[in-house]
């Protein structure tokens, strides 16, 4: 079926367009995608799962000599299959460094000069973001960000009134309570996670997006019907089964969702059929948030990427000391001149307090074996743990580790020092998602000034973010930093709210 995109000819989308750029997303970008949050969440597959072999997704990293194991492959002398180890030193990672840049609530503040004014904004802009997941939303968007490498914004202002001039008001003239209410049911803010939106770029400059597109895949409640008769079915059924696979008998319909955003069009469509066209808000109401800058290309950096090849590294080793440990730990022992010991059926067995009796002088019971000391597999795997540290900035420090004389850590200082790595990498992601935010927060201010909820000049839509420190701050260096705000002048009802006192939340997500 063909689609409907005359809304977008002016900025030359066609359909051989979207087909080519949906093509490509599903055949290079997703699998790689994939790939990346496989290795950050490490889903386990268990027995019965109906997916195939069980075990986790980072085992696709392991050598043949490993993974061959589950195939059958590769057994030991009595046909057991080798053990893996899993241990996901990527995962604790990026949530440590979520848990830097989003640990704490962050305050949009106005820089508008009318005091009403920018209580006005402020309010309606903590009530819009409250209600799109507050400060889940960014925790989630800096997960989303750090795995993929970028995330978007969609700031989605459907249900307000577009007609310019229909509401329009001034703080004073309406109660701010209204405001904020019809602000708060009016606008949405929607995270798109990399694997569903695929921007259309400027053919001149691949920082600007001309048009954005949506693809998702929707399970339905509506259950396919069979199209052969039962007995074929349930054969099929059980081969699908045996295989590990789903049966298509009552399967749920899935469908493709098609959404088309550019600055004067939104077209969505469900299996190519056009379900809604609606005109733009005058802006593409997108916002593009690089988790690291990357030069010269549209997708930012990976925390996940770097680390693959020594999380690789790491699982190998560790499966490889489990299977040492496994073959020495137990003493072995060879019997000489005793008879029947070791025989079936002879009941003679190692144990303690077994005497055996025999008339042969020469009669000899050796041990051997037992696990022996490995100190460069020891050194390879704190090397291996070493390089991810370096590699993520995130040391295992953040999570209350100590493996060695850091120094006086009750001196701040000396804290931030050791912390240095990611406290200059939560910096830069502070930077990087905080220009996300209030650009999304300046679209959010626009949309209410053409639909007339809050009138705005450009002067008066100036935002600025405030952060708390990551870090644990003493009580009463607290109170003197509030002491030294009130006499710059800052009001004493931020500032309360800031030390918790206040009536309201301090931070706006």
């Amino acid at each position: 079926m063909a689609l409907a995109l005359e809304p977008f000819e002016d900025i030359g989308i066609s359909e051989q367009l979207i087909e080519s750029l949906v093509a490509e997303h599903q055949a290079q970008t997703q699998p790689a995608l994939e790939r990346l949050w496989s290795y950050y969440r490490n889903p386990v597959r268990l027995p019965g799962s109906g997916k195939g072999d069980h075990g986790s997704a980072q085992e696709a990293g392991l050598p043949v000599r490993l993974t061959g194991a589950a195939k059958g492959l590769l057994r030991d002398d009595r046909g057991r299959e080798r053990e893996t180890v899993i241990e996901n030193d990527i995962g604790w990672r990026v949530d440590a460094l979520v848990d830097f840049v989003f640990g704490k609530p962050v305050r949009v503040v106005s820089t508008a000069d009318d005091s009403t004014l920018r209580d006005a904004i402020e309010r309606v802009l903590d009530a819009v973001w409250e209600a799109s997941g507050g400060i889940q939303l960014l925790q989630d968007m800096a997960l989303l960000g750090g795995v993929y490498g970028h995330v978007d914004l969609v700031v989605r202002g459907d249900a307000l009134t577009t007609e310019p001039g229909s509401r329009r008001s001034e703080p004073r003239d309406v109660a701010i309570e209204e405001v904020v209410q019809t602000a708060k049911e009016g606008v949405r803010i929607e995270l798109i996670e990399a694997q569903r939106g695929i921007p259309v770029l400027d053919p001149g400059d691949y920082r600007r997006v001309i048009a954005y597109i949506i693809r998702s895949e929707q399970l339905t409640n509506d259950i396919a019907p069979p199209s052969f008769n039962g007995t074929t079915r349930r054969r099929i059924a059980w081969l699908l089964e045996r295989n590990g696979q789903a049966s298509r008998a009552g399967q749920r319909v899935q469908r493709e969702a098609l959404e088309v955003l550019s600055s004067n069009a939104r077209q969505v469509y469900l299996d190519r059929k056009l379900v809604l066209s609606a005109s733009g808000p005058g802006e593409l109401p997108v916002v593009h948030i690089q988790n690291a800058s990357q030069p010269f290309t549209y997708r930012g950096r990976s925390d996940v990427e770097g680390l693959i090849p020594l999380q690789d590294e790491l699982n190998t080793r560790l499966s490889d000391r489990a299977h040492r440990v496994t073959m020495q730990s137990f003493r072995m022992y060879l019997a000489k001149g005793i008879d029947g010991l070791g025989e079936q059926g002879s009941g003679a067995t190692i144990a303690p307090g077994q005497v055996w009796v025999t008339d042969n002088p020469d009669a000899t019971i050796d041990a051997f074996g037992g696990d022996l000391y490995a100190p460069s597999e020891t050194e390879h795997i704190d090397q291996i743990r070493e390089a991810m540290d370096k590699t993520s900035g995130v040391s295992p420090i953040v999570l209350g580790l100590l493996r060695a004389k850091v120094g006086h850590l009750s001196s701040e200082n000396a804290l931030r020092i050791t912390l240095m790595g990611v406290l200059s990498k939560t910096e830069r992601k502070r930077q990087t998602y905080g220009r996300g935010i209030l650009q999304a927060s300046s679209i959010v201010l626009r949309m209410l000034d053409r639909a007339g909820v809050l009138k705005t000049n450009p002067k008066d839509r100036g935002l600025a973010l405030q952060w708390l420190d990551p870090l644990p701050l003493d009580e009463n260096k607290r109170l003197q930093a509030a002491q030294l705000k009130l006499q710059l002048g800052v009001p004493q009802e931020r500032v309360l709210s800031e030390l918790g006192y206040g009536d309201t939340d301090p931070g706006v997500v």
